[in-house]
């Protein structure tokens, strides 16, 4: 499924076509995607929000499946047959500043599944050898492939924010990587306040163990240590920020966000509050957070569609419509 005029999802901006079989290029190996599991990113993708990348571009980056061809220098840490996750960075230069300091999320020439290269929403894909990650031949690959961004995007922002064990925390939005982080919040004693649209989302969130529950636009009834924005809405930054404890972090986690409104320095900013970004991911990152998987372990919430109905599944997640993840399935 590719995308090659993006455009409202009301237009079903998203084809079914025929691709030749790719072929790994020296350090590459060869994909056959199993689920892939949808993501917000591919939502902007689809309707333009992201600038094209690459055009056509199969979307997708949380893609499970299993190795069947090697490429040339390829070898060191995969061998045909085993089981692998694809996230969302495709590659990094390896020779930038920031690559060289192990801050590969932040490198000056980074390419993105599904954005720079065809990703998950295929039946084959490739990719760097060094930027896949192994995974249990026994995984289950439709709970699994959330993990491969919601969880590791979410890990990435909850660091982020500072928060330390038992404090509290506020999630705005209650999609695919709130549901991931609030287990991990959970298990590291922390009180998790969530304020969130949709009935649905506001009682899978109480039932995950949330202390406390409201609407997008509500406050808080505590001062948190730290909050998380995963919904989309610039709006959201200064309600955010004046729930903030003083010395408190707001992490605003999507790639793409509408404006903020201007922000009044003495409600939202005094008393040392921070204001920070999410930028893509390590590979660091991801291991962390698949080790932490197996620790908890964390459950995913999956709601499962066919690739050709991968406009159907996107539309869903715009409309707030999916609780927890949507998973394509793309071969058995």
């Amino acid at each position: 499924m590719v995308v090659e005029h993006p455009g409202p999802l009301e237009q079903n901006p998203l084809a079914l076509v025929e691709l030749p079989i790719p072929e790994p290029a020296p350090g590459e190996i060869l994909v056959r995607v199993e689920v892939c599991a949808v993501c917000r990113t591919d939502l902007h993708v689809a309707e333009g929000d992201l600038p094209p990348h690459k055009s056509p571009v199969a979307p997708g980056h949380e893609a499970v499946g299993t190795v069947v061809r090697l490429g040339p220098n390829t070898g060191r840490r995969l061998q045909e047959g085993d089981r692998v996750g694809v996230a969302w960075l495709h590659a990094s230069c390896r020779t930038c500043p920031y690559c060289m300091r192990r801050e590969e999320n932040l490198c000056l020439a980074p390419r993105f599944t599904g954005y720079d290269v065809n990703g998950g929403y295929a039946e084959y894909l490739v990719a760097p050898e060094d930027f896949v990650y192994p995974l249990p031949s026994e995984t289950d690959a439709v709970a699994i492939a959330p993990l491969l961004c919601a969880g590791i995007i979410g890990y990435r922002a909850l660091r982020r924010s500072g928060i330390r064990r038992g404090e509290r925390l506020g999630l705005y939005g209650f999609g695919a990587s709130a549901h991931i982080v609030i287990q991990i919040a959970r298990y590291w004693g922390c009180e998790v306040y969530v304020a969130t649209r949709g009935d649905q989302h506001r009682a899978l969130a109480s039932g995950m163990g949330a202390v406390w529950v409201g609407d997008a636009t509500a406050t808080p009834p505590e001062k948190l240590q730290a909050a998380i924005i995963f919904a989309p809405a610039g709006e959201l930054v200064p309600r955010a920020l004046a729930v903030l404890d003083r010395g408190g972090t707001l992490a605003l986690a999507g790639v793409y966000m509408t404006p903020t409104p201007p922000l009044d320095y003495q409600t939202t900013l005094f008393y040392e509050r921070n204001l920070c970004s999410v930028t893509a991911n390590t590979r660091q990152d991801g291991v962390e957070l698949l080790r932490l998987a197996r620790e908890i372990p964390l459950r995913t919430h999956t709601e499962e569609f066919s690739l050709e109905q991968a406009n159907v599944a996107l539309s869903k997640l715009k409309h707030d419509q999916i609780n927890g993840a949507a998973v394509l399935r793309v071969s058995g």
